[in-house]
């Protein structure tokens, strides 16, 4: 009888508590829409031409099924152009899609063509926005600094911010802010996507940047009338835009999510405290505090020391209740070089020994020369 009303105050208390007993595989959690682990890929229109037509979409859908990929990270916004059909830039540039993608205007739309092939083979999309709040590349600033001058991030010494050849916008200014949220909340109302996506330059910004006169201001009226330092890595002037990135991801998380709750919002920022020092990129607070729904730092080394080292302190920034939303970049292929088969196969197994249960590879052309290794990695 006594064990009996043992057995029956603990069925109590597991009920009262909201728990189950589960096994291991059931007591995993992924992001959002999965039921197993992210294994993912970065497709860009650069050094590729799998978004040139449909066929070579095709083309990259099936080899991604082949090799076990479940996710595939589309570029959809490069240069000031974007890889659907905008209406948002064919009101403002005149240009509603990269006429690469479509030279003859036959109306295709490289990214719906991207979701109806690969939602067929259970392969998620994510709306990869790559060049965030950059405006070109060594262009002085490209179309859209012509159309809004008063868009571009000043350095200290008054000119145009441009950090590694990229030109960039004040990622500060609420007019830019409104302009990237109006190109992703256009993606996620009119297309069926599983997820979008920022990189180390969404939501971003050079520390050289934004020594505009309305930021300087801006930042005036919260230091007592102290003007930022002319040291662009100062503590506090970093700091204090790295906060501001920091509240426009969050209200974009927000936004994302009235359109669409089952949408993921992803990031993939460079590793830090890199990111912050030079990118302003604070991704701690985005993971911790809940900005995003998974985050895929560029683990990008090219040896096997620095990438277990680069890891395992990657991993320390997450608290351990978010670390299921961490899944690596991997860095397998840049400019033609690409990793041998067996660094490939170490930094895979720092992966699993740390925790992270699957991957994003950049990029996708590089992905043949594992083939045999992704096959018995994913099935």
């Amino acid at each position: 009888m006594i064990s009996k009303i043992f057995v029956l105050l603990a069925a109590v208390m597991v009920f009262n508590s909201g728990c189950s007993v589960k096994t291991d595989d059931e007591a995993k959690v992924y992001p959002l829409g999965y039921d197993e682990p992210v294994r993912g890929v970065w497709l860009t229109n650069v050094a590729s031409e799998a978004l040139y037509t449909r066929e070579n979409i095709i083309e990259a859908v099936e080899k991604c099924e082949e090799l076990g990929i479940n996710t595939i990270f589309m570029v959809t916004w490069n240069k000031a152009m974007t890889m659907y059909r905008s209406q948002i830039m064919k009101n403002f540039t005149g240009f509603e899609i990269d006429p690469v993608l479509d030279p003859e205007n036959t109306g295709r739309d490289p990214l719906q063509e991207m979701i109806e092939e690969a939602h067929k083979r259970n392969i998620k999309v994510f709306a990869w926005f790559e060049f965030g709040f950059s405006s070109s590349y060594n262009l002085n600033g490209g179309k859209i600094a012509e159309l809004k001058p008063e868009w571009v991030s000043l350095t200290h010494e008054g000119e145009l911010c441009n950090k590694n050849n990229f030109d960039w916008l004040n990622a500060l200014n609420p007019e830019v802010q409104d302009f990237m949220t109006s190109l992703v909340l256009e993606v996620v109302e009119k297309y069926d996507v599983d997820g979008i996506q920022g990189d180390d330059r969404l939501p971003a910004m050079p520390s050289r940047g934004g020594y505009n006169p309305e930021t300087i201001e801006w930042y005036k009226k919260e230091h007592l009338g102290a003007e930022p330092s002319e040291n662009y890595k100062d503590f506090e002037w970093v700091n204090w835009r790295a906060e501001k990135l920091n509240m426009y991801l969050k209200e974009l998380y927000a936004k994302v999510k009235e359109v669409n709750p089952k949408c993921n919002v992803s990031m993939a920022p460079s590793v830090y405290p890199w990111s912050k020092e030079e990118y302003l990129q604070d991704w701690p607070s985005w993971v911790n505090f809940g900005y995003v729904d998974m985050i895929c730092p560029q683990v990008y080394r090219k040896d096997s020391i620095s990438y277990k080292n680069t890891l395992e302190a990657t991993k320390e920034y997450i608290i351990p209740e978010k670390r299921h939303l961490f899944y690596p970049g991997l860095l397998i292929r840049v400019d033609g070089e690409q990793p041998s088969i067996d660094l490939f196969n170490y930094m895979i197994q720092c992966n699993r020994e740390l925790g992270a249960e699957g991957e994003v590879f950049f990029f996708y052309e590089g992905l043949d020369k594992y083939g045999k290794e992704l096959k018995q990695l994913y099935f």
